[in-house]
């Protein structure tokens, strides 16, 4: 049964421990569930609560969760299940850091997001950005998107850590 103490995360965890807690806690909450939709709202909860629990810049995270593949429109992705203000609702694979993780299926990790060419600022205290793309049988499914409110807030401990996370929910839902 699914409870609210798996988004508990103890004090002073690591960054590791905490990711660590994201996966087994997911791969829980995923178990006998295929629902997308189910899926990735706690997965998006799971985040959002580790990253409150870790000190700086990890708890500056002021925006986690996913966007879908659009099956009205090609080549776009649409605002999924998430934690932080109102978002986008729409992102071409051609614009932003999203629409570079979709179109080129892997991770961008953007230390300044204004630096970053065509940029879409949701939100604009965002500072910096990881996406994620779920890949499954070579079709990008969904992305997962973190913002930070502070440059350089992610690393490549967040990029091994969420792209293990992308490959449990891409394999772990029934995509339509």
């Amino acid at each position: 049964m699914v409870h609210a103490d798996a988004s508990t995360f103890a004090a002073n965890v690591t960054k590791e421990e905490a990711y660590q807690q994201v996966l087994d806690q997911a791969e829980g909450l995923l178990f006998d569930q295929r629902n997308w939709v189910c899926n990735l709202s706690n997965v998006a909860a799971l985040l959002w609560h580790a990253y409150k629990s870790l000190p700086s810049p990890s708890n500056e995270v002021n925006w986690a969760g996913f966007y879908t593949l659009d099956l009205t429109t090609p080549n776009q992705l649409i605002l999924g299940p998430f934690q932080g203000k109102v978002a986008c609702q729409t992102i071409a694979f051609s614009r932003g850091v999203c629409g570079a993780a979709a179109s080129t299926k892997r991770t961008q990790l953007v230390p300044d997001v204004d630096a970053f060419p065509g940029h879409i600022a949701c939100d604009g205290a965002s500072r910096s950005e990881i996406v994620v793309p779920i890949v499954v049988h070579d079709r990008v499914v969904a992305i997962i998107d973190v913002d930070c409110a502070v440059p350089e807030g992610f690393d490549d401990v967040d990029r091994a850590w969420l792209e293990k996370l992308a490959e449990l929910v891409g394999k772990s839902c029934d995509w339509p």
